[in-house]
C-alpha cells in the first residue's frame, strides 16, 4: 500500500489514474442510466479527501479547452435560434434558469448554506458543467464542486423519471396532442412550396441574376415554368411574363414574394423527367466551415439548394450560413450535375482532425484578456467573465461567423468533441481533488440540506417550466418535455422523450432550448454571488 501511495506523488501518474477510474465509472451504466462525466469528479474527490492534488494549472488549462470547445459548437444556433421561432424554446429555457436561481437564493437563506455551496447545488441540479466552471471562477471557492457532485445524481434521475412517467399519469395520446396543439418551429421555419405566376412587368425579360430576389425576399426559385418546358433556376435564367416560378420558402416570406411577383397559382410540374431533387449530407472537410456564397453551386455546377437541415430542423436556403458535418441539403438539377455537386458534399479525406492550433491559441488568449476586464454593474459593484466567461463568449461569436481572418472555428467535428472531452476530464480531475479536502465535512454539518436544496433546485424549475411551455405557449407535451430536458441541459431527459415517441420533434425543441440554458447558467451562476 505504501508503494502505491508512494506512486501517487507522482502528479502525471495520479492523474492519469483518476482519469481512469473516473471514466470507468462515469460508463457504468445502472438500469441504462449512467454518471457520464461526473464519474471523473466523484473519483477525483475521493482522492482529495486522502490529501491528493492535481495541479491547478492543469485544472484551468482544461477550464480553457472545454469552455471554448462549448462556445463555439453552441455559437452557430444560438444566434440563429434568437432570430427565429425558436426563441420560444428559449425564452422557456430563460424561465426555467431564472426560476433556478430564485429557489436557489431560498434555499441558501433558509438552510444558511455558503454562496459557494448554493451555487454549486444549482448547477449540479441543472447537470450543467459549464456553469459549475463559471461558479469556480466567481465564488473562488472549491467547495462549489462538493455541491454540484451531491446535486448532480439527482438532476439526472429527477428529470428522467419526470420525462417517463408524466405521459402515463395524464394518459394522453402523444402524437393526437403534437398534431393538435401550436407547433412553433414548423409553422415558422419550416420551408413551403408556392408556385406563382409572374405579373409584374418589372421582372420581365429580366435574369434572376438581374433581379437579386434573394437580396429582398428570404425565398428560392427552384425552377421556371414556360408553357410544358420545366427549367433549372439559374443565375442566367431569363423570366418572362406569365412565367411560373416554383418557390421555396417561409409562409409568409413566400406571401410577401408572390404580392411583387404576381399571383399564386396551383403546383403543376409537368415533363420534368430531366429535373431531380435530391438530399445530400454534407460530409466532406472542402465544405465544412463554407457558405452557398462561397461555394457558388449554382455558378459552378448549376444547381439550386432549395432548403437544408440541421439538428432536425428543416430551414429555407440562406447564401450566408456555414455548412456543418451532418447538414441536410435539398438540391434541385439534372442529374448529371447532381452527381457532380454530391461528391463535392461527400467527398472523404484522409484527414481525421483539422484543428487549427493558431486559431485555438487566439480564442483563448482574447477570451482570457476578456475575462480579465471588470463589468460595471448599477448597485452591485463589478463583474468579471473570468477563465469561463472570457472564452466562452468570444467563442460563441467566432463559432457564430465560423471563420474571422486567419481564426478558423469550423473544426471536424470529431476534434470539436475531442477538445472538449479532454478538458473536461482536465477540469474535473482538478476541481474534485480541491473539493475533495472538504467533503466529508460539508456532508456531515449539511447532508440533509444538501440533498433538500438539491431535490427543491432540481424539481420547481422543471415542473414550472413544463407548465409555461403548456398553459402560456400552448406547446404539445413532446415539445414542452423537449424544451424542458434542454432548458435543464439533460440530455438523459431527452434519451428518454425519445423512447415515448417516434418523432424528431423532441430534439428540435431541446436543440433550441439548450443553447440559452448553456450560456445562461454559466452567467447566473456569475451574477448570484452578488444576491447571497
Amino acid at each position: 500500500m505504501e508503494f502505491i501511495l508512494h506512486l501517487l506523488e507522482e502528479p502525471l501518474l495520479l492523474l492519469f489514474v483518476i482519469l481512469f477510474l473516473g471514466s470507468w465509472l462515469g460508463q457504468t451504466k445502472i438500469k441504462g442510466l449512467s454518471l457520464g462525466s461526473a464519474g471523473v469528479l466523484l473519483v477525483a474527490m475521493t482522492f482529495g479527501h486522502f490529501g491528493f492534488q492535481v495541479s491547478s494549472i492543469v485544472q484551468n488549462f482544461g477550464l480553457s479547452l472545454f469552455i471554448v470547445a462549448v462556445g463555439l459548437q453552441a455559437g452557430p444556433r444560438f444566434f440563429r435560434m434568437i432570430r427565429s421561432s425558436g426563441l420560444i424554446f428559449g425564452i422557456i429555457s430563460i424561465i426555467i434558469i431564472i426560476v433556478a436561481a430564485i429557489t436557489t437564493i431560498i434555499v441558501s437563506k433558509v438552510f444558511h448554506l455558503s454562496p459557494a455551496l448554493s451555487i454549486g447545488i444549482m448547477t449540479g441540479a441543472l447537470t450543467s458543467t459549464p456553469g459549475l466552471a463559471a461558479a469556480l471562477q466567481a465564488t473562488n471557492d472549491p467547495i462549489a464542486s462538493v455541491g454540484y457532485g451531491i446535486a448532480y445524481p439527482f438532476g439526472v434521475l429527477a428529470v428522467v423519471l419526470f420525462v417517463q412517467l408524466l405521459p402515463r399519469v395524464v394518459r394522453v395520446n402523444l402524437m393526437e396532442d403534437l398534431q393538435r396543439k401550436n407547433n412553433p418551429v414548423k409553422n415558422e421555419t419550416s420551408p413551403e412550396m408556392m408556385t406563382i405566376e409572374v405579373a409584374n412587368p418589372e421582372i420581365n425579360k429580366r435574369t434572376l441574376k438581374e433581379l437579386k430576389f434573394q437580396k429582398k425576399h428570404d425565398v428560392v426559385i427552384s425552377r421556371v415554368i414556360r408553357g410544358d418546358r420545366n427549367i433549372i433556376a439559374l443565375n442566367d435564367t431569363v423570366i418572362l411574363k406569365g412565367d411560373l416560378l416554383v418557390t421555396v420558402g417561409a409562409q409568409s416570406e413566400l406571401e410577401k414574394f408572390c404580392s411583387f411577383v404576381g399571383v399564386k397559382v396551383a403546383t403543376k410540374l409537368k415533363n420534368v423527367d430531366h429535373i431531380k431533387l435530391r438530399k445530400v449530407t454534407v460530409d466532406s472537410d472542402e465544405a465544412i466551415g463554407k457558405s452557398l456564397k462561397e461555394l457558388n453551386l449554382r455558378r459552378n455546377f448549376g444547381v439550386t439548394v432549395t432548403r437544408f437541415e440541421r439538428a432536425g430542423i428543416e430551414y429555407s436556403q440562406n447564401a450566408r450560413i456555414r455548412f456543418e458535418r451532418g447538414d441536410v441539403l435539398t438540391i434541385v438539377s439534372s442529374e448529371d450535375r447532381l452527381n457532380d455537386v454530391e461528391k463535392l458534399f461527400t467527398r472523404k479525406t484522409f484527414t481525421v482532425t483539422n484543428v487549427h492550433i493558431f486559431s485555438l491559441s487566439i480564442i483563448l488568449l482574447v477570451g482570457i484578456l476578456l475575462g480579465m476586464v471588470p463589468i460595471p454593474l448599477p448597485g452591485l459593484g463589478t463583474i468579471t467573465l473570468g477563465v469561463a466567461g472570457g472564452p466562452l463568449f468570444v467563442a460563441l461569436i467566432i463559432g457564430h461567423f465560423g471563420k474571422l481572418g486567419p481564426i478558423q472555428a469550423r473544426y471536424y467535428q470529431p476534434s470539436n468533441a475531442v477538445i472538449r472531452d479532454i478538458g473536461l476530464a482536465l477540469f474535473l480531475a482538478g476541481a474534485g481533488t480541491t473539493a475533495g479536502q472538504g467533503i466529508v465535512t460539508v456532508i456531515q454539518e449539511e447532508g440533509i440540506n444538501l440533498l433538500i436544496g438539491g431535490a427543491l433546485i432540481t424539481l420547481l424549475p422543471m415542473i414550472i417550466g413544463f407548465l409555461i411551455a403548456r398553459k402560456l405557449f400552448h406547446l404539445s407535451i413532446v415539445h414542452s418535455l423537449g424544451a424542458l430536458c434542454g432548458g435543464m441541459t439533460s440530455t438523459p431527459g431527452l434519451g428518454s422523450v425519445n423512447q415515448l415517441i417516434d418523432t424528431e420533434d423532441a430534439a428540435i425543441a431541446y436543440a433550441a432550448a439548450y443553447p440559452f440554458a448553456l450560456i445562461l447558467v454559466a452567467i447566473t451562476s456569475q451574477l448570484l454571488i452578488f444576491f447571497l
